[in-house]
Parts: structure tokens; sequence; C-alpha cells
């Protein structure tokens, strides 16, 4: 199963802190607003998603037909398709993908220990 793109997003509580503690550790902006409480940030292949008021938690984040730099790949598995075959193993979902539709779509699962698994599909 390919799942795309890795990240950590962070539910945090002051992003202008967040966004300079992660800069000390040599992070650096990739794609966001902090105007608009969220920044994702890299450091070489690490990505860190900081999301202030959008996640209750913490969260594992995968994006199918993206790269590490967000661009897009092919051929890649749909979310759509991710979600099947996630169903048919029995995995119980928090938010689902709508499977009629094409393009952009995600989904939530947890894992065992009731963190976030975010499927967040952009192309």
């Amino acid at each position: 199963m390919q799942l795309g793109a890795f990240s950590v997003s962070l539910a945090v509580k002051d992003i202008k802190a967040s966004v300079a503690f992660y800069e000390k550790l040599g992070f650096t902006s990739h794609v966001g607003d902090v105007a608009q409480n969220w920044l994702v940030m890299k450091n070489g292949e690490a990505v860190v998603g900081l999301f202030q008021g959008m996640f209750e938690k913490n969260a594992l984040t995968f994006n199918p037909g993206w790269d590490q730099n967000a661009q897009a790949v092919a051929p890649f598995t749909d979310v759509r398709e991710l979600q099947a075959q996630l169903k048919a193993d029995g995995v119980e979902f928090i938010a689902e993908a709508d499977p009629d539709t094409t393009g952009p779509a995600s989904f939530v699962i947890a894992d065992p220990d009731g963190n976030p698994v975010i499927v967040d599909q952009h192309v």
C-alpha cells in the first residue's frame, strides 16, 4: 500500500512560538500561512505541519500523489482505492472520502492508541 508523502501534523497552541522553535531545529517554511494559523515546515526530507486551532490532537498525515516536496507523482494509488482496501481489511473510519468522486479527497482513521491518521489527497 503506497500512502504518499508523510508528515506529522501538530496541534499547536501558539503557532508563532512553534515556528520559532522548529526554526531553531533547522526547519524552514515550505507551504502555508502563519496568518491563517497553519504552516508546513521542512528540514531535509522531514516534514512537520503546524496547525493552531484546527486539530484536537497531533496526527500522522499521508498525501497520496505527492512526494516530500508536495510535487505531483505518477502513478499513485487514489485515496478512494486506499479507503476501499482498508475497509476490506476491517479498518473503522472517523471520516470517509466520497467513493463516487475523483480528485482531491481525504479520510481519517485512528491507530489502536487513538492517534489520528489523515490520508489527504490534493491532486
